[in-house]
Order: structure tokens, then C-alpha cells, then sequence
């Protein structure tokens, strides 16, 4: 393997007992670029042919108040496969808060869980209050990764295959965009939303293919919502309004505190891709709260929506000796318990469906993008260890069938978001790979692994050694080499 470091970061964090500090959650100060990667295991196919990226929370500086993990500094990391051979990649993303950060040495934001009157500045995004570290998401659109923070903040852009960044993504409206812009690679537009605390508190809209805004309209809520994801199907969004929200006399008085309103219904609003405000269906359905997507699909009059019900969206604090349980509870899948369910919204009666497809704690759900907005029938899960954000697995569902297959790692081993990359010249929905970056606690190392999917149960055909041990994150994104040469091709 070959390494080259590249000039260290400020970074003012002291050692930490906090339990998303360490192990794992390490944060990580160190960027490098890396090739003739070592390969621990099997080898790499040359039927695998992009670039795999992941965003990590990643915090650099000493905080002001009580730590959150999704308050800390964006960092992608990325692995390219090329001709049977795989290289290495990871930056910070040099956000306005990050740079700002960068020049005063030290944390001038506090966190989610902080209260009004850490921050030394203004903060961005719904809450107001806290930094945009664009550490949530990560999706490539146009040829180009744009990497996102769940608040809704303001885009930034890079190079998916060098990393190189180009600052804030020019089309981002006055409201930023929240995490989980979706790309509908059949039409190579991007779907997004955003959320805030003045109405009409939630907005739609829609870039074409050569990053220009075609669609961009209200979408009106009773009131502050916190909406995480959003879905499509080729002929609708689909938005959400969930009785889970910040709690409207707490958040008078600048104090973001979320609870769960169990009488309420969850209300999901359907838009035409290009439509306007008033061409919105509204349909309910059960109180739940959902992060989480995985597809949707139109099924004669319905639309087919899957994701992940939460059946205790306001667990209480896991029982610790330290002041960490409250907030490690909402992180904590075995505690707010995601099922992967089904929603059917039928057009012409107006009515709603629902159906549980499994009931495991399952979420971070992936498939097969070139399905997206389309009948599906492979979906590929994560689970979790429990009273902690750490994936310890897969589960693969056929949706037809109702099979499903296990792939469980060792203990001390933790998985990142997997997304799938289609085999070239793939000739089934499930001919190709999960892409997987690995935390392994008891040596201390990071890898790659590649799962294929027609052998799902079976494990890694490969293992690839990372040049540093990384730290855990959130969502993660792959883009074949087909679909980013066609980007370039488009600019020509």
C-alpha cells in the first residue's frame, strides 16, 4: 500500500470517556490519498467498477456543551475500484463552520442537545442554533457528491473520484436543503425538501439532470415539523408530517425538545414530481416516526411506499451510570424498535394501508438504485448492537418471496451503510455487490469488504485494508463509473 499524508488539520479535542468519543467513534484527524490498497482476503473482482463514499460524523474540536455524534465535522471517505484494483481517499469537508473553526483553533458552535447561549455565532439550519457540518449524507447528482446535513443546511460540493471540493452548491435556497436529496437515476433529476420553524415550514423541489431547479414549492404544515427522509415513485413525491416534533411551548423559548404525540396521526403528502402546492393528496396513517426510507413504486391505483415504522419513537434513557443515557436511547434502534413495513396509499379511494414485512429492529435500508421509483424486489438491511449506533450486520429480503438471508459480523467488528453496486453488465436486480467499510475494535484497523449479493449468507469475498483506522458515521452512497462518465459526457 501506498500513503501520502496530507498536512494535518487544528484539531483542540482532548481524550474523552464519552462513549461516542472512543472505540469506534474515534474521530479520526488525519487525510491521506492511498493506492495498491492490500488486500487481506479473497480479491478484488474486476466486475466492480465506481467509487464508494461514505460521511462521517467526525468531531475535531473540544465542544462547548454536551456532545451529540451528528454534531460533529463532515468527513467522507472514499474507495474507488478500477481494473481489479482499489484506491483511497478522505477529506474533511471544508464547510463555512469548519473553516471558521479552522482559523479560531477551537468549537464555536455547541451542539444539538445544548441550550440557547453556547454558540459563540449564529447558527444554520431549522434549528438555528447549532453549525452546519454537512456530516449527515452524501449522494452524487451531475457528476458531482454533494454532501448534506440533516437540520438543512447548504450543500457542499465535491469531486466524487478526487475529493476535490468546490464550496456550497449554487442552487441551495434560502432554507438550505435537508439530508436525503433523492436521484432518480431513470431521468438523472434530483428530488429534495427542506424543513424550518416559520411557514409554511416544509419545501419540494426538483433539479434536472443538468443541476438546474425545475420545481420548488411550499409544502404547508400546522407547524414546525422534523421530517428526515423523503421518497419518490416515477409519477410522485412522497413528504411526510409526523406526530413527533419539536415541542411547540419548549421551542418559544428557543428550547429544541422533541416528543412524540401518540394521538396524532402520521400524514403523508403526495406530490406530482412537477406538481404544485395545490396538487397535494393527503393521506393518514398510523402515529409513527420514520428516518428512513427504502423504496416506492405505483401498483395499479396505489402507491407502494416501504421504510421503517418506529414502534417507541420517545423511548426512555438506557440505564447507565453516566448522564449519556437519555440522548444514546434515540440512537439506539433496540430501543425505538424500526420494523420494516408498507404503506399503500390508493389514489382512488383516498385510503390507507398498512403491512409489517418484518419484525426485527431493522434500518439504513439499500437497494438496488437503478430500481428507484420502480417495482422492486431486493432490499438489504442493517442491524444494530444493542444500546448503540453500531451496525453489526445485514439482513437481505426478498419482498416477493418473503425469504430473507442473515450475514452477522464478529463482535468487535462494526459495518457502515452498504449501499449496492450493480456487477457490470449485470443481469439480475441482485447480480452485484454490498460496499461496506469496516471498524474492527479488536485490532484497532478499518477495511473494505465486498459482499456479493447472489452469495449473501456466505460473507466478504473480499477484504481490503484502509491506510487508518476510521471513525463510525452515518449514510453512505455508490456511484459506478458508467453513470459518472455519462455525467462528463453530458458537460461536453
Amino acid at each position: 500500500m501506498n500513503v501520502v499524508r496530507l498536512a494535518p488539520i487544528v484539531s483542540s479535542l482532548r481524550p474523552s470517556n464519552h462513549p461516542y468519543l472512543n472505540g469506534a467513534w474515534t474521530p479520526l484527524m488525519e487525510e491521506v490519498n492511498a493506492w495498491d490498497l492490500t488486500v487481506i482476503e479473497g480479491c478484488i473482482p474486476d466486475d466492480i467498477d465506481g467509487v464508494y463514499l461514505r460521511n462521517t460524523e467526525n468531531q475535531v474540536h473540544e465542544p462547548l456543551g454536551r456532545h451529540h455524534p451528528f454534531d460533529a465535522d463532515g468527513m467522507i471517505h472514499q474507495i474507488d475500484f478500477r481494473g481489479g484494483k482499489a484506491s483511497y481517499r478522505n477529506r474533511f469537508v471544508r464547510t463555512r463552520c469548519f473553516q471558521a473553526e479552522q482559523q479560531a483553533g477551537r468549537s464555536l458552535w455547541g451542539g444539538i442537545m445544548d441550550r440557547p447561549g453556547v454558540s459563540t455565532r449564529p447558527g444554520f439550519g431549522a434549528h438555528g442554533g447549532v453549525k452546519d457540518s454537512s456530516s449527515t449524507d452524501i449522494i452524487v447528482h451531475a457528476g458531482k457528491a454533494l454532501s448534506t446535513f440533516y437540520q438543512c443546511g447548504e450543500a457542499y460540493v465535491l469531486d466524487p473520484e478526487t475529493l476535490e471540493q468546490s464550496g456550497v452548491a449554487p442552487w441551495v435556497p434560502l432554507d438550505g436543503i435537508s439530508a436525503h436529496p433523492k436521484v432518480d437515476e431513470a431521468t438523472g433529476e434530483l428530488l429534495f425538501f427542506n424543513y424550518s420553524t416559520h411557514a409554511p415550514y416544509m419545501h419540494y423541489g426538483v433539479l434536472d439532470a443538468d443541476g438546474q431547479v425545475t420545481n420548488y414549492v411550499p409544502i404547508p404544515l400546522p407547524g414546525p415539523r422534523l421530517p428526515h427522509d423523503m421518497a419518490f415513485s416515477r409519477n410522485w413525491s412522497i413528504l411526510n408530517d409526523f406526530p413527533m416534533f419539536w415541542e411547540p411551548s419548549l421551542l418559544a423559548k428557543g428550547l429544541h425538545v422533541s416528543r412524540f404525540h401518540p394521538e396524532m396521526k402520521s400524514r403523508f403528502a403526495l406530490i406530482p414530481r412537477h406538481g404544485k402546492t395545490e396538487d397535494i393528496r393527503w393521506f393518514e396513517a398510523e402515529p409513527t416516526y420514520v428516518l428512513h426510507w427504502l423504496n416506492c413504486y405505483e401498483e395499479g391505483d396505489e402507491v407502494v411506499l416501504d421504510g421503517y415504522f418506529q414502534e417507541n419513537p420517545q423511548p426512555g434513557p438506557l440505564p447507565r451510570e453516566d448522564e449519556h443515557g437519555h440522548f444514546m436511547a434515540f440512537i439506539d434502534e433496540h430501543s425505538f424498535r424500526p420494523k420494516l413495513h408498507r404503506w399503500r396509499f390508493n389514489l382512488a379511494t383516498g385510503q390507507t394501508t398498512e403491512q409489517r414485512l418484518d419484525d426485527r429492529n431493522l434500518e439504513f435500508g439499500m437497494f438496488n438504485q437503478t430500481y428507484a421509483g420502480r417495482p422492486y424486489r431486493y432490499a438489504y438491511s442493517t442491524t444494530t448492537k444493542p444500546g448503540w449506533f453500531l451496525f453489526n450486520g445485514y439482513v437481505k429480503h426478498d419482498l416477493v418471496t418473503g425469504e430473507s438471508w442473515t450475514l452477522t459480523l464478529p463482535e468487535g467488528r462494526y459495518a457502515s451503510e452498504s449501499p449496492f453496486a450493480p456487477r457490470v453488465n449485470a443481469k439480475d436486480e441482485d447480480d452485484g455487490y454490498l460496499v461496506s467499510f469496516i471498524i474492527d475494535e479488536n485490532q484497532g484497523t478499518s477495511e473494505c469488504i465486498l459482499v456479493d449479493c447472489k452469495r449473501f449468507a456466505d460473507g466478504p469475498v473480499c477484504r481490503i485494508a484502509l491506510p487508518h483506522k476510521i471513525s463510525s458515521g452515518t449514510h453512505s452512497h455508490w456511484a459506478s463509473r458508467a453513470e459518472l462518465d455519462k455525467a462528463k459526457r453530458r458537460k461536453e
